[in-house]
């Protein structure tokens, strides 16, 4: 202002005696302006006090513990132990610690997905043994998470079926399970009448396509490592009373340790 007030009293003849540049008048200004915002540095802070480390802990602890939680849920819980934060503050530390917001974290990953289906899932299915005389046995299984049911015979048919199904049915309603699902291939030995057992409690029943034994991978899985581990190389089946010993055998062992060992089984059967 001082500047333009004297370029308007001073004639342009008399802007040559003139010692004062405009560089100079600009470079003065933003002295003062930096000088005057350096002074704010030594007055004291204003605003929230910084949350201590425990508590960020607890709020970072709170929302990967229940997903369901949004900023305004932790704050309440915060506050009842002592820590009032508010739901903004609690914001910023979750994304600070990668956590994402409350609709993110609840929502249903596919593991959580697979383990809720298990627990109402039972596959099925046969697997045969010739004896020492030639006579071909069947022997059927249902599997949770574990083998629940082990059954042999050498006629399968549809009164024998039908009564392991009811045989599973019990088992399950002792061990408090909640049949959803029943999974089996399309082999004629699963008779129509054993499905109807399962349907009457309210179950699915699921085939699986031919020639697709990954449909069904849980039972052909333990029915692969029963064969490679025991019934191939280490026992020669007489009769059926033996084979379900080996079998019973195998199916305990399996629920101790979680897999088939041979070096455990006994020898003398």
């Amino acid at each position: 202002m001082v500047v333009e007030a004297l370029r308007e009293r001073t004639p342009r003849s008399g802007w040559v005696g003139v010692l004062i540049k405009p560089e100079t008048v600009l470079g003065r200004h933003r002295a003062l302006v930096r000088r005057k915002w350096t002074a704010y540095q030594a007055r004291p802070r204003r605003g929230r006090r910084p949350i201590s480390a425990e508590c960020r802990q607890l709020i970072v602890q709170m929302a990967r513990q229940n997903p369901r939680w949004g900023y305004f849920r932790i704050r309440g819980e915060l506050l009842k132990l002592g820590h009032r934060v508010a739901a903004t503050t609690i914001r910023s530390v979750l994304l600070d610690a990668g956590v994402p917001p409350s609709g993110r974290r609840s929502q249903l990953t596919w593991k959580q997905f697979l383990i809720a289906h298990a627990e109402t899932l039972v596959a099925a299915d046969f697997f045969s043994v010739d004896t020492i005389f030639f006579r071909r046995l069947y022997v059927l299984i249902y599997v949770h998470r574990r083998v629940l049911l082990v059954s042999s015979t050498s006629e399968p048919n549809a009164a024998w079926i039908s009564q392991q199904a009811r045989n599973l049915s019990w088992k399950l309603e002792d061990e408090g399970i909640k049949l959803g699902v029943l999974i089996h291939d399309r082999d004629k030995k699963f008779a129509p009448q054993a499905d109807r057992v399962f349907r009457s409690q309210g179950a699915r029943v699921i085939l699986t396509h031919l020639m697709s034994p990954r449909a069904n991978a849980h039972a052909e899985r333990w029915i692969g490592s029963c064969r490679r581990e025991c019934l191939d190389w280490m026992v020669i089946i007489v009769n059926q009373r033996q084979l379900e010993r080996v079998v019973q055998n195998i199916v305990c062992t399996t629920t101790t340790s979680g897999c088939i060992g041979a070096a455990t089984y006994d020898r003398r059967h």
